[in-house]
């Protein structure tokens, strides 16, 4: 299964991955494209530019489009452009969408970490509250709207629900994981 786990700074994904990976034998996390180009000599401004956001983009369609099977993202290119749309950028300057439909359509669930009354309660306060909630809004419109129609075909689940409960409503999304937990032939 590839999953990928996409929603605003400050919404636990990174938690979420761990936990997910931790459930799911064989399956790896993908670490943030941030700390694969900063391993790579990439300097990520603090606020990030609109340039530090393309990168990520490019980064994130590289992991998806070359990593096995068993994977947990951490961040997908939805989570980017986002980012950039929240910023004023053109999504359709900014996003190829072949290169996005080959990449987000190799997910088998993408899973959305939404800011909630929870989040607010519960987590430590996100920096830059502003953008933090214009991304989690343009994120959620993006992911069901799709006006790029890049990622059509792909499951989605919005996590809503109280963090504690998160990596069991991604689980019951996984019909392969929803068949072996009622014995059902079939299941890998």
């Amino acid at each position: 299964m590839r999953i990928g786990v996409s929603g605003p700074h400050g919404t636990g994904k990174t938690t979420l991955v761990g936990e997910l990976c931790a459930q799911l034998p064989g399956h790896v996390p993908a670490d943030e494209p941030y700390v694969l180009l900063e391993e790579a000599g990439y300097d990520v401004g603090f606020p990030p530019s609109l340039e530090d956001y393309r990168a990520q983009l490019r980064q994130s369609l590289r992991m998806l489009s070359s990593s096995g099977a068993s994977v947990v993202f951490d961040r997908t290119p939805v989570d980017f452009l986002a980012y950039l749309a929240a910023q004023g950028a053109d999504l359709e300057d900014e996003a190829d969408p072949a290169a996005l439909r080959s990449a987000v359509g190799r997910l088998d669930l993408l899973v959305i970490t939404p800011v909630t009354a929870e989040t607010e309660r519960v987590l430590p306060r996100a920096e830059m509250p502003q953008l933090r909630q214009a991304v989690n809004d343009t994120l959620l419109d993006l992911v069901y709207r799709d006006p790029l129609h890049a990622w059509a075909g792909v499951p989605v689940t919005e996590l809503n629900g109280p963090l504690d409960q998160r990596p069991a409503a991604v689980l019951a999304a996984l019909p392969w994981h929803a068949r072996r937990q009622a014995g059902s032939p079939g299941a890998p």
